[in-house]
């Protein structure tokens, strides 16, 4: 079965039961399952782990069309891509029409095969400057940013957005993203007055995905392969996993094989942060990487122990000893 628009075809994949989601000449994979963006975490590293495990998409940090254009050598840094990755989606944020053109006419987003625009940030100076999240109460003006960014590339073009802001609108947005030209968007199904807290509204997402003729990708509160299942009985063509990733890249190994899977958690690591020493300087990494040694040790029988001791490490080799010690205490 082939459902068509101008700017996409999603095959259903009736003997398997998953959608095939190609946009714009660029396959996304059946079913796909996406690593979010995560201010601060969304690193090079990160990224290149959670491919190495099955992610069909990873998304970029956050990336401001306005440092674009004022802070071009920050930006760069924040774009470096692995050859792992298959499929990395820019993510950019802004308000203003303007520096998104200069954004797309600048050699930054070349290399991305698709681009995310930002309108669900919850963080308080996101929306005090009127971007992420804070658009979703501008919907003309959202409107006329995706229009924009849509005349400036040929590119698969997204959005990703919450409930509200302060009301909940979500659905009115949704239609705008529409009729604005995204190819896809990607759902975050709490309010901003939620944050990251209470439970995601699956509910919500099954609405979206009844209003919209494009696809519509889930997020929220996927952990494990029954939270995964129960994001699918939407009727999603994808998945993007945020937090279920953090310290466990291997998520995605997991949902798409539908068990609980063995890793060298000691290899996933040390590969992440020597992904990383490869462009950062070690003064930076070591402070940088401590909130991912936490992650990756909170399943540890002493994790209590262990993460005092890894948030005050000043070594990043000497961290990778303590934790590969206690890995292999509990194998």
């Amino acid at each position: 079965m082939f459902l068509k628009n101008k700017t996409f075809y999603i095959i259903k994949m009736f003997s398997k039961g998953g959608v095939f989601m190609k946009i714009r000449n660029v396959d996304f994979g059946e079913s796909p399952l996406f690593l979010a963006p995560m201010a601060g975490v969304s690193d090079v590293g990160f990224r290149e782990q959670a491919v190495k495990f099955g992610a069909d998409a990873t998304v970029t940090e956050m990336l401001s069309t306005r440092a674009m254009v004022h802070n071009p050598k920050k930006t760069n840094l924040m774009t470096i891509t692995s050859p792992y990755e298959k499929l990395t989606v820019a993510q950019i944020f802004g308000h203003e029409s303007e520096f998104m053109v200069k954004a797309f006419e600048s050699e930054v987003l070349d290399k991305f095969p698709a681009i995310d625009i930002n309108m669900g940030c919850p963080a308080p100076k996101i929306l005090k400057n009127g971007d992420g999240a804070a658009l979703m109460d501008s919907i003309h003006l959202a409107g006329h940013i995706i229009a924009t960014c849509r005349d400036m590339t040929k590119k698969p073009l997204s959005v990703k957005f919450r409930k509200g802001y302060h009301s909940e609108n979500y659905l009115d947005f949704a239609k705008m993203c529409e009729d604005n030209g995204a190819d896809y968007v990607i759902f975050h199904a709490r309010t901003v007055e939620q944050g990251y807290s209470g439970e995601a509204d699956y509910e919500a997402i099954a609405k979206v995905k009844s209003k919209l003729h494009i696809p519509v990708i889930g997020n929220g509160d996927v952990v494990d392969i029954d939270s995964y299942h129960r994001m699918l009985e939407t009727g999603i063509d994808g998945v993007m996993i945020g937090r279920g990733a953090l310290g466990s890249p291997w998520i995605f190994k997991e949902l798409k094989e539908g068990h609980p899977v063995q890793v060298d958690k000691y290899k996933v690591v040390k590969d992440h942060i020597e992904t990383l020493r490869k462009y950062y300087n070690e003064e930076w990494l070591t402070l940088y990487i401590r909130k991912h040694l936490l992650w990756y040790a909170k399943d540890l029988p002493s994790a209590s122990t262990v993460r005092m001791t890894l948030a005050t490490c000043k070594d990043i080799d000497e961290c990778l000893g303590i934790l590969k010690e206690c890995f292999e205490k509990n194998i």
